[in-house]
């Protein structure tokens, strides 16, 4: 299995929120996608988190 990279993620949050602004979805459609929402915007986050650490141990090496 291939791990979803940090742009993936992005646009995968980018066509939820356009789901979410049709004004015809449901509420429990709404309610699964802002669900979906929340888990991409937390796995974004970690890729970022990680990214950061590698930039500093870089940093440091090089420093």
């Amino acid at each position: 299995m291939q791990l979803e990279t940090f742009e993936e993620k992005i646009e995968k949050l980018d066509d939820l929120l356009k789901k979410l602004n049709d004004e015809n979805i449901n509420l429990a459609d709404s309610v699964n996608l802002y669900k979906d929402g929340i888990k991409l915007v937390k796995e974004a986050r970690q890729i970022l988190e990680s990214s950061k650490l590698i930039i500093k141990e870089v940093g440091e090496i090089d420093g």
